[in-house]
């Protein structure tokens, strides 16, 4: 388990990393002076200033990072000052506040390239033949609900299906309804009436899948690398979007969230069934939703911050320091508890 720790430790550090370092790049190309690029939180374990005149720091908990930038959280002695993010135009403190969470989504999109070209085959949504089996325990070989051997399917419901990642994800959230298929049989469209995917159970929650049928393999042309790198990236976000949506509305308990601990511990059997590149894939689904997770407009949150710029620009007025930062506060102490609660039932799952 301890190597699992320290790749996760190293993973976060990673990820933190790279979504501070978007704020540091975007404050710098903006002009906005800077006082230190911390990875880490506490006590400061590393510490140089820079000839830019900036500290960089390394603190002792790897659960964070922080760039201090002049003129912010109401630093009132260099708020007049030309460096100061406070005297900046709104789309420039845009740009400064969105960077970090667009540097996640950068990283997953590059994790996704790389498993593209080095990982396995590349699937396609077109059926080479079936391995599901009827009532009497007897495989479908030529007919499957209406579906059949050689079609492509390319379309569920209303939406468009690009890649197989489409198909999984779609058929993830389609659980006992019937959806009409499109599917692209001997060169022409074909309509599939209620359709119903097979479901299966997951740590108590229930799921449509599309593992009912072996798909053909696709040539890793370059065209089809690009394709695949920005569809499978698209899928993730949406797929993100999507189980933030159903945990709001109650579908996925307590039991289903986890925190950096109960990612750890995750680690292990994601090794032990698909290798490296299921790590690799773990850490660009963990980059991109750290990313999603950021854009929220919550306090504290990078969107929470977003959301007053865009009041300001409304209202032609930035609202009062104080009650920013005291909806900040307030903010930062719900989601220190959400992290306590999340930790809690990460080590309970655990005994």
């Amino acid at each position: 388990m301890a190597i699992y720790i320290i790749f996760g430790i190293l993973m976060f550090g990673v990820l933190i990393f790279i979504h501070e370092l978007g704020h540091f790049l975007a404050a710098k190309k903006c002009g906005v002076g800077i006082y230190e690029f911390a990875i880490g939180m506490g006590p400061k374990i590393l510490s140089r200033k820079g000839k830019d005149g900036v500290i960089y720091s390394l603190r002792l908990f790897p659960i964070g990072g922080f760039v201090s930038m002049h003129g912010e959280d109401d630093d009132k002695n260099i708020q007049n000052d030309e460096t100061s993010l406070a005297k900046k135009p709104i789309w420039q403190r845009f740009i400064v506040i969105s960077a970090g969470a667009v540097m996640n989504i950068l990283l997953g999109l590059i994790i996704t390239a790389f498993l593209v070209i080095f990982g396995g085959d590349l699937l396609s949504t077109k059926v080479d033949e079936f391995f599901v089996v009827n009532k009497d325990g007897v495989p479908y070989t030529e007919d499957f609900q209406g579906l059949k051997p050689g079609d492509e399917i390319i379309k569920v419901g209303s939406r468009r299906i690009n890649i197989r990642h489409d198909l999984v994800y779609e058929a993830m959230n389609i659980v006992d309804e019937p959806r009409d298929l499109v599917v692209i049989r001997d060169g022409e469209k074909v309509l599939i009436e209620d359709f119903y995917f097979p479901t299966i159970i997951d740590r108590g929650i229930k799921f449509g899948t599309a593992n009912f049928f072996i798909p053909t393999v696709l040539q890793k042309t370059p065209l089809e690398v690009i394709k695949q790198t920005f569809c499978q990236s698209l899928s993730v976000l949406r797929a993100i979007w999507t189980s933030l949506i159903d945990t709001v509305k109650g579908r996925y308990g307590a039991e289903a969230i986890s925190g950096p601990v109960g990612v750890v511990s995750e680690m292990k059997e994601v090794e032990e069934t698909g290798g490296i590149t299921s790590l690799f894939f773990m850490m660009m689904v963990i980059s991109m939703n750290l990313g999603i997770v950021n854009l929220l407009p919550f306090p504290a949150l990078d969107g929470g911050r977003l959301l007053f710029l865009i009041i300001e620009a409304i209202r032609k007025k930035p609202a009062s320091p104080k009650i920013e930062a005291a909806v900040n506060t307030a903010g930062l102490v719900i989601l220190m508890a959400l992290m306590l609660f999340v930790t809690f039932n990460d080590i309970t799952k655990l005994l």
